[in-house]
């Protein structure tokens, strides 16, 4: 099955752009070839420009905090594994703990100025080749452990952001139970909702089936149109029946 997830609002469609680059950066950084790394030190700037704006850590926190609270409201449960409870609560606070410190995200990456003047350079195209930035090309000579000790290095400082993102989307996620559901004539979805509060929606979709949801979603109603590439690379909407699951989430 693939998955697909639709966001019902800006604060969470923000923490899943943060985590999409995050997985980017992390799947390049490790590499050994120059290039690659050019690729992850390009999404790190772009992860130090999504996270410039204040409301992204405080919205990041306000989950936390809420789903502490939600926690919390389990403790007198009966059948309660409270060892597991106590765990996962501390996980929240050191994550909150982190993510809370002062100053700007990832400061101490931020204070290098040949990385900020780097920086620069990738916002103009071409602005990284050896005769505008003969330094960039020097660096991208040294040796591998050298070069990714130095990735690893300005990327720590952003991993408090990480953690914070990965928690609250890994408790949003689970707060959804998937059913299994199937477009209705037309090849359109609709689920009214009745203005209940939802924080995601989940997707999946046969992979054999080559087609790909489009979602959109209030506190009202939920509409999902498949559609498929044509051999001319042209989307269709798929008009047959399709059978696929949905999940509703909210903490």
């Amino acid at each position: 099955m693939i998955l697909y997830e639709y966001p019902f609002n800006e604060r969470i469609r923000s923490v899943m752009r943060l985590e999409y680059l995050f997985k980017r950066l992390f799947a390049f950084a490790g590499a050994s070839d120059p290039m690659q790394q050019h690729v992850a030190l390009s999404v790190l700037f772009e992860i130090m420009d999504s996270c410039d704006r204040a409301e992204v850590r405080t919205g990041i926190l306000q989950d936390i905090d809420k789903q502490k609270t939600n926690l919390e409201a389990y403790r007198h449960y009966p059948d309660v594994d409270i060892v597991a409870l106590n765990q996962a609560i501390a996980d929240l606070d050191r994550v909150s703990a982190a993510l809370s410190g002062t100053g700007r995200i990832g400061q101490s990456t931020r204070e290098n100025e040949w990385l900020m003047s780097l920086k620069n350079r990738f916002a103009i195209p071409g602005g990284t080749s050896q005769m505008d930035m003969p330094s960039y090309s020097a660096w991208q000579l040294f040796p591998e452990e050298e070069r990714k000790a130095s990735l690893l290095n300005w990327i720590r400082p952003f991993m408090p952001l990480y953690d914070g993102v990965a928690q609250v989307l890994k408790m949003l996620r689970e707060s959804g139970h998937s059913v299994d559901a199937t477009t209705q004539e037309g090849g359109v979805y609709q689920e009214m909702l009745g203005g209940k509060i939802y924080q995601l929606i989940r997707v999946w979709v046969p992979e054999h089936i080559r087609t790909y949801p489009e979602i959109s979603a209030n506190k009202y109603v939920i509409w999902i149109r498949f559609h498929q590439f044509s051999p001319e690379q042209k989307t269709e909407l798929v008009t047959r029946p399709i059978a696929f699951k949905i999940a509703l989430c909210n903490v």
